[in-house]
């Protein structure tokens, strides 16, 4: 996978066919499968774990908005002492399973809506491109800022969306993405990794 070549992903060629043959299979409305793709953010997020492993190296970590588990498995192979995938579409916990799996690590999926408390304790609260939206960035930013005030170390990775809460920010690395995530996302060649701070 481009940028993070060690670790390896079940994703979809066309996540918008995936997308119709997955409604057409439940027989309703589906929300995109997000899961499905590679997203600049988590991708840059992952490389700079994998980088800097001391940043997870014996702590306990959460990875919100997880998807496919990308940013989760780079934390598990980075030495995490235990890392909790947390994703609200059970199609992004059987992917995180399943890519888990894969990559030969241990990682818990979790599928409760955590984004209205403040990361459960974990040491290290990652967040990979979960800033897309501005529903979600709304209710994000206060969880990484309770997370953050509560002595959590928060890593965002993000390609600049219009979201992003630049005045609580600190940037740490910038890596340039190549297009494989999902279409909205082509002309996306760079994402950066920062540290979310206290007030």
């Amino acid at each position: 996978m481009p940028l993070v070549p060690e670790v390896r992903l079940f994703l979809a060629e066309d996540a918008i066919i995936l997308w119709a043959r997955l409604e057409a299979t439940a027989g309703r409305s589906l929300p995109a499968p997000y899961w499905a793709s590679a997203w600049p953010g988590g991708l840059a997020l992952a490389r700079y774990i994998l980088d800097h492993p001391a940043v997870v190296a014996g702590r306990t970590v959460l990875d919100i908005a997880s998807g496919s588990g990308l940013v989760a498995i780079a934390a598990a192979m980075a030495g995490a002492r235990a890392v909790t995938a947390n994703d609200v579409d059970p199609y992004a916990i059987a992917a995180i399973s399943a890519n888990a799996q894969e990559n030969g690590v241990v990682i818990s999926p979790a599928a409760d809506d955590l984004l209205d408390g403040d990361g459960d304790g974990a040491d290290v609260v990652l967040a990979g491109d979960a800033l897309y939206d501005e529903s979600l960035a709304r209710r994000v930013v206060p969880f990484l800022t309770r997370a953050v005030d509560r002595g959590a170390h928060v890593l965002l990775g993000d390609p600049g969306r219009q979201h992003l809460p630049t005045d609580r920010l600190q940037s740490l690395a910038a890596y340039q993405t190549a297009v494989s995530g999902p279409p909205e996302d082509a002309q996306i060649r760079r994402a950066d990794v920062f540290t979310f701070q206290q007030r």
